[in-house]
This record gives structure tokens, sequence and C-alpha cells, in this order.
């Protein structure tokens, strides 16, 4: 074990190349490289607004991108954060001494709420440019305002709720008319709904806050200086619009519930966390006396929102009876706190100082700290500056506050796009599971990290925890790249023998069945995995290796299938003597080469279910490498069990047609061995033709005769076409068998009659039998009573032939009778011919001087000229032109040569000093041979008439015009 963590050590570290140089890259333990090129941004970065006001400032409220500004006396200054160079300013028309005591915006940016210090409000919508005052809310100093985000549009406010500084709670509503201006008065109403007190009697309304939860309930949040209050409710529904009495009504009689604190800085304030736009909040942060209680909101409880709540006291440095602080912000993980000098941001998870900002005393006293919901922008202001906080990635660090926490799932949710922070989150979850003994939870967190692989082994191994070892390099596999085949080879033979050595143990312990299962199972998992089954595969040697020195010879068939190594558990079962098995898994995989290499052991064992198995496989295996095995199958076994290699020779001849000769060669064999019935017809099923015919025919001529099939013999004989051989060897066996035999020459009439005058030879001389021999005479025609004669004994009796003779005579007679009236017949013909060759001596025709040319359409008469006998009468000339191209090649050439032959006859000699008797002599022999070749022409071109004979018929398919004079004639058309 140790030898292949070491090895798989140097693969790792040969896998991952490490800078040699760390003066300027930090490498940690997990791997990762840490290196910031820049000053990383904070978390709250601040910006000073290029705004210098002309008076001072007295209240800043922002939402949904508006921002409103209350300047000295009597300005209030609008400011559409999306067009910053455009602001609205707008005069409040007061001649007294009043000044602004607080302002409220809605969470549309549409309704402005300003209280004055005498007991008055305002209001401004962002559409008109007249504030206009709230003639019903005189005489009350208002301290807060609840808007109705559920019902709340641009033109109307909704039901809202309103907390004065003596501690009662009013229901309103704020509409504005369709036109420029308001109809009459804005607010609609104004009633009291409810009283705050704490222990000394009514307290101001601090703040409030509506929250709408499951199934129409509301819960309503209101806060004096030290207590909490929570009221919650059903508003029936469609009811909505008449506001929230029925839900104060309720707690009319009895106080709400709440919670309080001692401390008491005068005032409090509440703050609430939004995580989109349009949803509802889902933390808070209350500020009072003895710190800020922060918590969560669950809306699903039926009695209270506030849920894990917790106090966070104020830092060492803060002193309520000192500097106090003034506002609270909340974003998703801090709370910032406004002091006079500096914020301050603490996180919600650990109550910590995360960021402190102190500003300069030139631009005075901070005032107020507020956000804008929307956007997500923290504005603070002096009387003076205006400045803006942005919160950019707030999250970034909380992954390692959760972690401190233990609370691991959050803390790699909250790193899960940061691997280097992931890893750190994982190896402490797994340190923890690791001293919290959950070994199998930590090898699982161990696997995932980049921690030096043999120091979390040797830790496992250490522990003796093999289980979480397995399990960790389990996972450790999965994770590895397809590239890192040298790690993937190690872990996988390490796994494989920690699953062997945990079996092994398993196994011998009876109380352990069902672990021992289930460690099987997962081992087999392990093995069949898509995933190693490349790596198996390539190392299956190694793998075979260790399962031999275990001994575990049910896995290390398992292990085969799955490689599909089906030699190695074909040749396992044989050697167990499970022939069945064995078999069943050749016919189940169907592999050639297995049938061939294991049938000659199987079927010495099981030879009918083997022959099955073959039938089944039909033409997949080939039959000639299967001899092999029936070879020496049958030279040991009984009759009985040749029938099985008989078998599978008669599917393959008869049922896959084979034509292969060995296969036929030894289908002879084994009938001419146990089965001569079947022999003979084999040999006639498979015919006579020697073409068609597919095993060797000495081979089985040979066979045959030495096992004495005579009549087999016979057959092949005849199929050979030796066919005295096989009339001799038939005469051994049955006369009319050799009769049969003496019949086949049907060409060959000399050869018959060889034949028939053995058969007749044997019958005589051996048989000795008269009437026999005679009835051969009878059955062959070419056999005559003399042809047998001399074969009989000398001192034989006539009676026994002397029909034969006497029928012997008689056809003599009748054929010199027939060869006579031949003769006669061939008389008479002659004389016909020769009065016929006399006759067309005489024959002539008579041609008139109008008669023309049936070619040309001259006279006839003009020229030398042929009269045919059907009639047709054409020139020399012309009948040569039509004639000439028709004629074969050699004829054409032949007419040419007798044509310059008679040219040459037709000169006059060029001599003047002959004799006369010479000239006479000379005269005679060139007439004569003028003549023959004036005859020899008039048989080539006058044989038939053009039109009547042979010629036109032939002519019958030729174009009318020769194709290569086409084009010429196509021209001259033209």
């Amino acid at each position: 074990m140790a030898s292949i963590l070491d090895e798989y050590e140097d693969s790792l570290h040969r896998s991952v190349s490490v800078p040699q140089s760390r003066a300027t890259v930090g490498i940690p333990h997990s791997g990762y490289v840490n290196a910031r090129l820049e000053k990383e941004t904070p978390i709250f970065n601040k910006q000073r607004i290029d705004f210098a006001p002309p008076e001072k400032i007295n209240s800043l409220v922002v939402s949904s991108n508006q921002l409103c500004m209350s300047l000295g006396k009597d300005t209030l200054l609008r400011i559409d954060l999306g067009k910053p160079d455009e602001p609205n300013q707008v005069e409040l028309g007061r001649k007294d001494e009043a000044k602004v005591y607080k302002m409220f915006l809605d969470h549309t940016g549409s309704h402005l709420l300003i209280a004055l210090n005498t007991s008055e409000c305002l209001y401004l919508n962002r559409s008109v440019q007249k504030v206009r005052a709230l003639s019903r809310w005189k005489g009350h100093l208002i301290e807060s305002v609840g808007w109705n985000k559920f019902l709340g549009s641009e033109t109307n406010t909704g039901p809202i709720l309103v907390g004065t500084s003596q501690g009662q709670i009013y229901e309103a509503e704020i509409s504005v008319s369709e036109g420029s201006l308001f109809s009459t008065n804005p607010d609609q109403y104004f009633r009291q709904v409810y009283t705050l007190e704490e222990e000394s009697g009514p307290a101001p309304v601090c703040c409030l806050e509506i929250e709408r939860g499951l199934e129409g309930k509301f819960f309503i949040i209101a806060t004096t200086r030290k207590r909490l209050f929570q009221f919650v409710g059903k508003v029936p529904e469609g009811t909505e619009q008449q506001g929230f009495s029925s839900i104060f009504a309720v707690h009319a009689d009895h106080l709400p519930s709440f919670r309080e604190f001692p401390a008491n800085l005068g005032f409090s304030e509440i703050a609430f966390y939004t995580p989109k736009l349009r949803s509802n909040p889902r933390s808070f942060a209350w500020m009072m006396g003895n710190g800020v209680l922060y918590g969560t909101l669950d809306y699903s409880r039926p009695d209270s929102i506030l849920s894990d709540e917790r106090v966070w006291v104020y830092p060492p440095d803060i002193d309520i009876t000192v500097n106090k602080p003034i506002s609270i912000v909340l974003t998703q993980f801090h709370f910032l706190l406004l002091l006079p000098d500096r914020v301050k941001a603490v996180c919600t998870l650990n109550g910590q100082v995360v960021f402190q900002d102190l500003f300069l005393e030139k631009f005075g006293l901070l005032t107020r700290m507020i956000k804008d919901p929307t956007v997500q922008q923290i504005w603070i202001h002096t009387e003076k500056v205006v400045f803006r906080y942005h919160v950019q990635r707030e999250s970034r660090d909380v992954w390692k506050m959760y972690m401190n926490m233990n609370k691991f799932d959050l803390a790699k949710e909250y790193c899960k796009d940061r691997p280097e922070c992931l890893d750190i989150v994982l190896a402490k979850e797994a340190e923890h599971c690791f001293q919290n003994k959950r070994y199998l939870d930590s090898a699982k967190c161990y696997a995932l990290t980049q921690n030096y692989f043999e120091e979390i082994a040797l830790k496992f191994i250490e522990a003796k925890q093999e289980e979480a070892l397995m399990e960790f390099l389990i996972k450790k596999l999965s994770n590895l790249k397809p590239s890192e085949k040298t790690q993937t080879t190690l872990l996988t033979t390490w796994l494989t023998e920690l699953y062997l050595n945990w079996l092994g143990i398993l196994q011998g312990d009876p109380s352990q069945r069902n672990l021992y299962l289930d460690t099987r199972e997962k081992f087999r998992t392990f093995l069949s995995s898509p995933k190693n089954k490349d790596c198996l595969f390539n190392n299956r040697a190694s793998i075979y290796e260790l399962l031999a020195s275990h001994g575990d010879t049910e896995h290390m068939v398992y292990f085969a299938v799955i490689m599909q190594d089906y030699e190695r558990v074909v040749a396992h079962h044989c050697q167990h003597d499970e022939y069945d098995e064995a078999l069943n898994v050749l016919s189940r995989h169907r592999d050639e080469k297995l049938f061939y290499k294991f049938s000659p052991v199987l079927i010495q064992h099981i030879p009918k279910k083997v022959v099955d198995a073959w039938i089944s496989m039909g033409s997949r295996l080939d039959a000639r490498n299967l001899i092999p095995a029936l070879v020496n199958y049958s030279q040991s076994a009984s009759t009985q069990q040749i029938n099985e290699a008989i078998r599978y020779m008669e599917f393959c001849v008869y049922q896959l047609e084979e034509t292969q000769q060995a296969i036929h060669n030894y289908l002879l064999s084994l009938y001419a061995l146990c089965r001569p019935d079947s022999l003979l017809s084999y040999l006639e099923q498979a015919g006579t033709n020697p073409n068609r015919i597919h095993y060797d025919l000495k081979y089985a001529l040979r066979l045959c005769a030495e096992h004495g099939h005579h009549r087999a013999c016979v057959h092949i004989y005849k199929v050979m076409e030796l066919y005295e051989e096989a009339v001799d060897l038939a005469l051994q066996v049955d006369v009319d068998l050799a009769k049969s035999c003496a019949d086949l020459p049907e060409d060959d009439e000399e050869l018959r009659k060889k034949l028939w005058l053995k058969i007749a030879r044997h019958v005589v001389q051996e048989e000795k039998d008269v009437k026999k021999a005679m009835a051969c005479l009878s059955s062959c025609a070419l056999l005559k009573i003399e042809d047998v004669l001399p074969f009989f004994p000398d001192f034989v009796t006539i009676d026994h032939f002397k029909e034969a003779i006497c029928n012997s005579l008689e056809d003599y007679n009748k054929h010199i009778e027939e060869l006579k009236r031949e003769m006669e017949e061939a008389t008479q013909s002659a004389k016909r011919i020769r009065e016929d060759i006399q006759e067309m001596r005489n024959k002539y025709g008579s041609v008139e001087p109008q008669e023309k040319c049936a070619a040309c359409d001259f006279p006839l008469l003009n020229r030398p000229f042929y009269l045919f006998l059907c009639g047709h009468m054409f020139h020399y000339d012309c009948l040569l032109q039509a004639v000439f191209p028709n004629l074969p090649a050699y004829k054409q050439a032949k007419l040419e040569d007798l044509q310059k032959k008679l040219a040459a006859t037709s000169q006059p000699s060029k001599s003047h000093h002959r004799p006369k008797d010479a000239d006479t002599n000379s005269l005679g022999k060139g007439q004569q041979s003028r003549e023959q070749i004036k005859a020899d022409i008039d048989d080539i071109v006058a044989a038939e008439c053009v039109y009547c004979g042979e010629l036109m018929i032939r002519s019958i398919d030729k174009p009318f015009i020769d194709p290569q004079k086409y084009e010429e004639e196509m021209q001259s058309w033209l």
C-alpha cells in the first residue's frame, strides 16, 4: 500500500508544475496560486457628489433613483438621478419661521411628505410643481410613515400609516386628481387607529413598516425608543382599500407582542434588506439603546414575522452618552452605523467591524444616512456635502465567516465561483468531520481538495479507517481527468486491493453478512463503472493477478465477463468441470473463435448440447474449423455418439447447403464408417455431374473400396465415366446393376457393345446361363448372335439359341431388301436430275427492243446485260455496282482480281514476228481463259437477282444513306 501511495505522489507531483521562485507568488498547501496584481476594491466604495448647495442641507431622501433635498428655509430640490443635469427646484412658499423637520419619500419616488417643526405637513407629487398643505394632518408632528407598497400608485398612496411624536398611529390616504391641480384636498382621510406606549406612557412612533405575508395576512412593525411592536392580522380579500383598522382593532383591549430593551437613545431606527425589486424584505436591523437587534423575516410564521433574532452590541468605541449612532442602513451581510464623524460597517454574521470611514472636519457633522432600495446605493449628507456609497461584491469574504462558524454548506455556496476559496472551505470541513470522527464525510471532502494526497491517505491509514480511505480514493478517482492516466491506474489498482482485503475480512465473519453483500455490490459496481472501463481493460493483467492472489475466483469470473474476456470465463468453467456453464457462456455471447477453441473439450462431455449449440449458431460457424474436434471425438467415441457428429454434418450439407469439399468428405467418411445405407443415398442425391459434386471422387472411391461398399464404388465409377471398371465391379454384385452401367455411354456405341459383351461373357462363362445370355441379346440391339457364339462351349446344343439365329438371319434378309430398295430409288433420282439438266440447257428468254435496265432505267440493249428467270434485267456494270458493296470481303477481292485478269486478256499482243501457228495456239488458249474468267465473274455477280435473292433480304436493316456519307448527302440537299 505504501508503494502505491508513493507512486501516486510522484505522479501527482509530475502532473502539477510549481514555479521555482516564490519571492512574489505565494503557493499554499492547496496547490492554488494566490497573486493579487492590484489592490482589491473595497466593499463600500465612497464617492463625493460634485454638488455645492447654495444653502445648508436640512434633509435628504432617496427612492427609485429620485432624490429630494431640503435646502435652507424655503427651497426644495428634486433630482432624477437618471438625468442629474436637469434638477427641479420647488419653493415651499412659507412666510413664517417654519423649518423642515423630516421628509418621507415612498417606494416609487412619486409621493413626498414634508413634516414641519410647526406640526404641519406638506405634500408634493412628482408630476406637479406646487406644494399642498395637508389640512387634516395639522397639529401633529410626524415622526414616521408606513407606505403601502401593495396598493400605492403614482397618483394615489393607498391606505398608509403615519406615526406622530405623541405615540399616535393614524391611517391616511393621499390622492392626486387627473388634472394638473388637486381637485380639493389631497388628503382623503386622516383617522387614528392606535397609540403606542412605553412604561412611562405614550412614546414617539419612530418607525413604521407594512408587509404582506401568505394568505392575505399583513404584518405591521412599529417601533418606539425602547420597544418594537408587531401587529398581525388578515384583511378580507377585496377590502384592502378600506385600510388596516381591523388589524389594530384586534389589539384594542390588550397590547400586541413586542420586544423591549432597557437602554434608551432617545430615538430608534429600523432598516430592512430587500434582495430584489418588488419583493418582500428578508432581514431587518433595529438600532436602539442596547445595540442592534438583527434577524430575518419569516412570513410563514403565524404570530411573529421576526426570526433568528440576535443583538449585536455596539463596538467599544461607541458610547451612547457621548457619540450615539444617528442612522442605520442594512445590506445583505452588513449594517452600517452613522456616527457624527464616521461610518462603521458591522458584519451581521459575526458582529465584527469590517469597515470604518472617517470624515474630515471640514465637511461638518454627518446628519443622515439613507439607502435607495431599488439600486442598493447608500447616501450620507452633512449640511454642506453629499456622499454616495456603492456596494461592490459584498459577499466576497462571507464564505470565510461561514466557514469559521462551521456552516460549510453556506460557505461553499458563496465561494463556488472561486476555486481557491472553495478548496480552503472543503479542507476545513474535512478536518472538522475528521475531528468529530465522521470519517466518511471527511473522506468525501478531502477528495475534493487539492491537499497533498499522501498526507490525507496516511491520515486515514493511521486512524485505521479503511472504509473512509476507500471512499476518499473513490471520490479522488471520480475527479481525475481522462488525461491523468497514471494516477487513474494507481488508484484503480489500490482500490481493488482494498476491496479484496475488506471482502476477505467480512466473508469470514457470519455476523457481517449484510455488510459483506453491500460491499460486494459496491465492488462490482466499481469494476463495472463505465468511467473505469478503459483503465481496467488496459491493466486487466494486474487486476487478474490481484484477484488470483486473493483466491477470489467468483470476482475473477465477474471481472472477466465485464472485460468481455469470455475465453477466460469459459476456461474457468472447463477447469472446474462446469461444462454446461461454459457452453451457456459460449451460446450467450456467440463468439466463433471461442467455439473453435473450446469445442474439442466440450464435445467430449456434452456432445448433444454442443451440437445443438453449433446448429443454433447456423452459418456463423465455419464447419471446417470444427472438423478437428469431431475427428478427435469420433476416434474415441461409440457409434451412438458418432451420430451427433453426423447430425451436425448433415445440418451443414442439407440445411446450410455447404459446398466445402472437406465437409462433404468428412460426412462420407462417417457414412462409410457407421451408416452404409445412408452412404449410397447421399451419393445418389449428390448426382452424377462431376462439376456439381462437392466431395472428392478419388477419396470417396478409395474410402468405399476400403470398407467394401461395392455399390457405392460402382456409383462413383459411373460418375467418373469409368464404365468398364463400373461394369467389372457391378458384375461382382449384380448383373442388373452391370446392365444399367452398360447403357450409360450413349454416344459411344462401340464402348456400349464392349460393355454388353463383358456382361454376356460373364453370364455365359461364369453363370453358364444360356437363357440369361439370350436375354442380353434382347436387351442390347448392338449385340448379335454371332458376337455371343464364341463365348459358348464347343459342344453346346443349338436348341438353346436356334431362335436367336433364325431371328438374326431374318434381320439380315430385311437389311438386304432395304439396301436394294435404296439403290433403286437412287437410280431413279439420278435419271430425273439428268433430264432437268437437259431441260435447263434448252431454256431461253426473249428481250424486247424497248426493255430498260431495272437499275439505271436506260435501254437494255445498248450494253451487255443479264436476264434473270424472275424477269429482272440489268446492265452488266449496273448489276456489278449494285452487288459489289454487299459482297463479303474475300469475294470482293476475288472479283477485283478476275476483272484485272479479264482486262489483261483483252489487250493485243505486242509481238509482230510470231509464226502463224503459234499465234493461233495462243489465241485459242487466251480465248479459253477469257471465257473461264467471264464464267467465274458471272458466278459471283449473277448468282442471283439483286432484287429477288437473299442479298435484298440481308440488306433490309441497312440505312438508305451510308452513315459515313450522311453529312455529304445532307449538304447536297441544301
